[in-house]
């Protein structure tokens, strides 16, 4: 079936956009008008069901990992402060969208400020990067742990956990820090109606009547550079390990060791196989329907921050001790 033209998805809304934020001969325009989910409009009361349930369970699983990582002594130690960070850029990202998501569905509140939408916008890609390179600084603190564990306490001392942390979030704050200065500085003169539930990069800038190539080469380098970059420093260190591992003289020592790096495994699956998924169907997906181009940017983004906490709550037997001790207290 041919896919309907996004200009008629969304002609039913037009009126709406042009008496309320003037859609022709503006630039920079005051606000932008989010559809939603387009085409299923009349489905957003029961959308917003899973979208609810996921930011909650997403909130509360990370906050739990924050709660006891902080009140547990012993568990102060490199692997635990990054998995800390992990938790804080999922709560980031997943408040950076779903409340203005949920106001949608429940609300029907579509506008959004132009200078909100640019934060949005921001600090979905910065926290996303973070995350990228948090994975990677756990998978260093892994190839420590076991490749060299006599020297893993001063080899990740304090200090140079703190300077890895800095780095990270420098490298978020500044490789996306163009991008809202980029959006800023084109014409929005056709329309102010982005269709989706956020504000999406792309689906931002593709609203400009002017020449965007310079947003699309720059996205995709910062693409390749993060993740590539970031990808590649994980295998190498993951083929240190299972080469030290490997080496381990028995099968239980070997398959012990390799336990302790499956939160971890799990964990990069588990954030960059979505994040791929998502951008491959938007750089090549061009006959797939629209509200599924929406809902996958939106997974990409919501199931990380679910399976994060529970990954780690679930397979990492000190975090599920100190969580089975903290409810067993609470019920004596």
């Amino acid at each position: 079936m041919k896919e309907t033209p996004l200009c008629l998805s969304v002609g039913h809304l037009l009126s709406y956009s042009m008496s309320d934020s003037n859609t022709t001969n503006f630039t920079n325009p005051s606000t932008f008008i989010l559809l939603g989910i387009p085409g299923l409009e009349a489905a957003h009361i029961w959308i917003s069901i899973p979208f609810c349930t996921m930011y909650a369970i997403a909130i509360l699983g990370n906050f739990t990992i924050l709660f006891i990582v902080k009140r547990e002594l012993s568990l102060h130690g490199p692997m635990y402060y990054f998995l800390c960070m992990l938790a804080v850029t999922d709560l980031v990202q997943s408040t950076s969208i779903q409340p203005k998501s949920l106001s949608i569905f429940w609300f029907n509140s579509r506008e959004i400020n132009f200078s909100a939408c640019l934060t949005q916008m921001y600090f979905v890609l910065s926290f996303s990067v973070m995350h990228s390179g948090i994975l990677v600084a756990m998978a260093f603190d892994r190839y420590v742990a076991i490749c060299d564990p006599l020297r893993h306490s001063t080899t990740l001392t304090n200090t140079v956990m703190a300077k890895i942390s800095l780095a990270v979030v420098l490298r978020g704050i500044m490789l996306i820090l163009p991008y809202p200065f980029l959006a800023r500085r084109w014409p929005y003169c056709r329309t102010n109606i982005i269709p989706h539930t956020y504000c999406e990069h792309i689906a931002v800038v593709k609203l400009a009547c002017a020449d965007i190539s310079i947003n699309s080469y720059y996205s995709l380098s910062v693409a390749f550079l993060v993740i590539g970059t970031d990808v590649f420093f994980i295998a190498v260190s993951y083929i240190h390990i299972l080469r030290a591992i490997f080496s381990l003289p028995t099968k239980d020592a070997r398959l012990k060791t390799l336990g302790t790096c499956g939160s971890h495994l799990c964990v990069i699956l588990a954030s960059y196989i979505p994040h791929l998924f998502s951008a491959l169907m938007q750089r090549f997906g061009h006959n797939v329907a629209l509200h599924f181009h929406v809902l996958m940017a939106n997974m990409h983004l919501l199931v990380p921050p679910i399976l994060n906490p529970i990954i780690y709550g679930v397979r990492t037997q000190q975090i599920r001790d100190k969580l089975l001790q903290l409810f067993t207290h609470k019920g004596t």
